[in-house]
């Protein structure tokens, strides 16, 4: 899976998730396809019940295979990491991502019933003590650098080398700022080790040129945990009958 995403508030603190609790349900999935229903086919939204509480979080589309045993292949994610009210965002970014992803041409009525819906609420944000210093299948990792050409001028200058995940960064304008992000399920999908997926976000994030260790170890990295549900087309459709039975 790979992603596009909003970019984040760094001063902006993540919801935690309550112990012992499900933070993400499918209800939450149930209210973003109810979204995308209602979009395509101008029906009545059912008001959702779930708590409002606030999370960063990103909405993915998929098209379930046919085949048995086959994935399903992404068809549009987009998020946030600025912690939304859960009510309205995923509302909001459940048609942003079916509508407004630029991987992907617009989902279609005649796609529903072959589309599944996961939501990721993101919690645990913690700046990386390096590039290295996260866990496979455990965290997600959000990527800044500045141009490498920045970084050789400033070491030339005298100033001092930006390490992984330093607070020093140059000042460089947005166009001379890289970002990218991998949510923790994609990372042990693709099959990669730590290095993998950085070098992955690395060129993700639109540098073409050579991937070399100061580049690595100028990253700025933060890493944060998923809470993950998924629904499929029939899911849903079982729980809005179920609600408008009601």
């Amino acid at each position: 899976m790979s992603l596009s995403l909003i970019p984040p508030n760094p001063d902006a603190d993540a919801a935690k998730p309550q112990a012992g609790s499900d933070l993400c349900t499918p209800e939450h999935c149930f209210h973003a396809f109810d979204a995308l229903y209602c979009a395509l086919t101008k029906a009545q939204p059912i008001a959702p019940t779930f708590a409002d509480d606030k999370y960063p979080l990103f909405v993915t589309w998929n098209t379930r295979s046919s085949r048995p045993g086959r994935a399903p292949r992404l068809r549009g994610c987009i998020g946030s990491f600025e912690p939304l009210a859960l009510h309205d965002g995923l509302q909001e970014f459940a048609l942003i991502s079916a509508f407004r992803d630029h991987r992907f041409r617009k989902i279609e009525r005649s796609e529903l019933e072959g589309l599944e819906c996961a939501v990721s609420l993101l919690t645990d944000f913690e700046d990386a003590a390096s590039y290295l210093d996260w866990t496979v299948g455990v965290h997600g990792i959000s990527i800044t650098f500045a141009h490498p050409s920045l970084l050789a001028n400033a070491s030339e200058s005298g100033a001092p080398s930006p390490l992984s995940s330093s607070t020093y960064l140059p000042r460089v304008t947005s166009r001379q700022t890289f970002t990218a992000t991998y949510l923790p399920d994609v990372i042990p999908e693709q099959g990669w080790d730590k290095i993998e997926a950085v070098d992955s976000a690395i060129q993700k994030a639109g540098w073409s040129g050579l991937i070399t260790e100061d580049l690595r170890r100028s990253v700025k990295l933060r890493r944060y945990q998923s809470k993950m549900c998924v629904v499929g087309w029939d899911e849903y459709i079982e729980w809005r009958e179920q609600q408008t039975d009601v």
